[in-house]
């Protein structure tokens, strides 16, 4: 009998895992969407390009060797090794969940963080050096960061987060702060685009060709975080869990509309309109707010935590179009700033955190990942370069990386 109900509790955790899992890479469209309708029509089939190549460049690289950097097990690669699916999970006690399960639901977090770095250097990057960039970061600088946080293991042998206090319960800071830095390197190295900054501190608007669009990736990313952290729960195949996935699903929903109300509500305070790229910014804010903690504030609670992303984040964007940083849609605001208040939100109702073991945890990710994508952007700067020409810029990046418009009816980029 007990071996039943474990088999039983097997299947079902496992299906709940892949299931999220495609829920999370569903938001790799999200992510595309979005992009896609905040950069102008010309530099659409390149935003794309990038999206799909990124997630594919991930998903090998981990397979390669992030998963192993980032949970041990003493095997270097998981694809020389073939380990994948016979048992193996590196955990005291055996899981009630398939191994390649896991693989699966975490590589698919790999390519978010990496998602995230495509929007903020758009418009203006050469493709492969994205993607060159995209090798290391999922292969390496991603897996050493997350073997330090979710991977239990010392911070170059020195510390251990988690006995400091540190808790990120589905990635708010080892997933989108990471990110988030990630792309603030690649973009104090890339410069802004060109026509976005004018003399004497002027801040010209660049607005994005197709808002449905963007609204559309909203969406679809409100919907992939149900996945994101209801999956980081683990199970949903025992009463307590159920219950804890379903906190988690409601928690998640309410931050993010608190986010975007809480947005809309200020962008109508500062700019007399309805500003529907920060109302739409201002959702995500919310549920990378949550994502840290989902599973012990009350409702009310996760829709106050929404709502303080929403208002960070419209303070965040306007600052850093003030500080020249050039974020086309957002992400460093959303993913970085957002990530950090998610960290620093869970003591308030999380006991096993400290906010000093939150500060650390957040620092220890800012410096090796922003030390590492600097130094990586750099070394593909002096190799390759990583901008494209001015007059490349000016035509969009659709004809000059990828041969083709998105919208050859309606653009001619050429004339």
């Amino acid at each position: 009998m007990e071996n039943q109900i474990f088999q039983l509790q097997y299947a079902l955790d496992t299906f709940y895992f892949l299931v999220c899992g495609a829920l999370v890479m569903w938001m790799a469209a999200g992510f595309a969407m979005l992009e896609a309708g905040l950069v102008r029509s010309k530099n659409t089939t390149e935003i794309l390009t990038k999206n799909v190549a990124l997630f594919a460049v991930a998903c090998t690289m981990y397979m390669v060797c992030g998963y192993s950097i980032m949970y041990g097990g003493g095997e270097f690669s998981m694809f020389l090794a073939g380990i994948v699916g016979d048992g193996v999970t590196g955990a005291e006690e055996p899981a009630t969940y398939a191994p390649s399960a896991d693989f699966y639901f975490q590589v698919v977090f790999v390519a978010t963080a990496m998602s995230i770095v495509s929007g903020a250097v758009a418009e203006r990057m050469k493709l492969w050096a994205f993607l060159v960039f995209a090798v290391v970061m999922t292969g390496l600088i991603y897996p050493l960061e997350g073997s330090w946080t979710w991977g239990g293991a010392p911070v170059f042998g020195l510390y251990t987060l988690g006995d400091l206090g540190f808790s990120d319960f589905a990635g708010s800071g080892i997933v989108h702060m990471a990110g988030a830095t990630a792309a603030l390197a690649g973009v104090i190295l890339l410069g802004a685009r060109k026509g976005k900054y004018g003399k004497g501190g002027q801040i010209y608007a660049i607005p994005g060709a197709n808002l449905p669009l963007a609204t559309l990736g909203t969406f679809i990313l409100w919907l992939g975080w149900f996945g994101f952290n209801g999956g980081s729960v683990l199970a949903t195949s025992s009463v307590e869990s159920a219950n804890a996935v379903a906190v988690v699903f409601m928690n998640t929903n309410a931050a993010a509309a608190g986010g975007l109300i809480a947005a809309m509500i200020l962008a109508r305070v500062m700019f007399g309109k309805a500003d529907l790229t920060m109302a739409l910014n201002g959702a995500l804010a919310g549920l990378v707010a949550i994502t840290a903690e989902p599973s012990t504030p009350t409702p009310l609670l996760a829709t106050l935590f929404g709502a303080v992303g929403g208002l960070l984040v419209v303070v965040s964007i306007v600052t850093l179009d003030k500080l020249k940083i050039d974020d086309p849609v957002g992400a460093i605001s959303v993913h970085g700033v957002v990530g950090l208040l998610g960290l620093l939100l869970v003591p308030l109702t999380n006991d096993g955190a400290s906010f000093s073991g939150q500060i650390i945890g957040a620092l220890t990710i800012f410096v090796w990942v922003f030390a590492a994508s600097f130094a990586t952007w750099f070394v593909i700067k002096m190799i390759m370069g990583i901008r494209v020409s001015e007059e490349e810029e000016y035509d969009g990046v659709d004809l000059s990386e990828c041969g083709m418009e998105a919208y050859p009816e309606f653009t001619n980029a050429t004339s």
